[in-house]
C-alpha cells in the first residue's frame, strides 16, 4: 500500500508528472480539483465565487482527509491545499509527500502557455506575472518544504522530460518506502 501526494504551486507539473508517476507504478490518480468538481457538480472557480476562499479551504481540507485513506494512489493537490488546516500533516502521516520546486521564471512561462484560465493570473502578464508568483510563492514556500521530498521540476518541456522526471521520481520514492 502506498499513498504519494504531489504538492506545489499550479503550473509546476504536479497533474502531468501525476499522471506519468502513476502509470509507471501502476498506481491510480487522484487529482483533488477534479475530486472536488465531481463531489459538488461546479468547478473549483464557481465553488470559490459562491462561498469563498475559507469555504473552499474547508471542503479541501474535507477531501484530502477523504483521499488520504484511499490506498496506492498518487494525489495530485491544488496549488494552495498544502498551506490550510494542517494539510500537509494529514498528507504526511498518511504517505509520501513530493514537492515539485520550480523557479518562479519556469513557473511563469508554463502559466502564460497554460490553456487552462486561471482566475486569480486573469490579466496579469509578464513582470506583473512573475511578481505575482514570486510573492504567492515566498508565502506558501514554508508549507510546501514540509514535504519528505523536494524533486526539482524545472525540466519538463516534452514527453520524454515527462518519462524521465517519472522515472528519477519513482527511484526516490522507493528510497523511502
Amino acid at each position: 500500500m502506498i499513498r504519494i501526494f504531489l504538492v506545489g504551486y499550479m503550473g509546476v507539473g504536479k497533474s502531468t508528472l501525476g499522471k506519468a508517476l502513476a502509470e509507471r507504478m501502476k498506481l491510480s490518480l487522484i487529482d483533488t480539483d477534479i475530486f472536488i468538481e465531481n463531489r459538488y457538480h461546479r468547478r473549483i472557480s464557481d465553488i470559490f465565487a459562491a462561498h469563498g476562499e475559507e469555504r473552499f479551504r474547508d471542503i479541501e481540507h474535507r477531501a484530502i482527509c477523504e483521499v488520504s485513506q484511499c490506498e496506492d494512489v498518487v494525489v495530485s493537490t491544488g496549488g494552495g491545499l498544502p498551506c490550510f488546516n494542517n494539510n500537509m500533516d494529514v498528507m504526511n502521516d498518511a504517505g509520501i509527500t513530493v514537492y515539485l520546486k520550480t523557479s518562479v521564471t519556469q513557473l511563469a512561462a508554463r502559466l502564460q502557455a497554460s490553456k487552462t484560465v486561471r482566475p486569480v493570473l486573469k490579466n496579469r502578464t509578464g513582470s506583473e506575472l512573475e511578481a505575482f508568483i514570486a510573492d504567492s510563492l515566498a508565502k506558501r514556500k514554508q508549507f510546501y518544504e514540509q514535504a519528505r521530498i523536494i524533486f526539482d521540476a524545472e525540466v519538463m518541456f516534452d514527453d520524454r522530460d515527462v518519462s524521465t522526471m517519472a522515472a528519477l521520481l519513482e527511484e526516490l520514492i522507493i528510497k523511502q518506502k
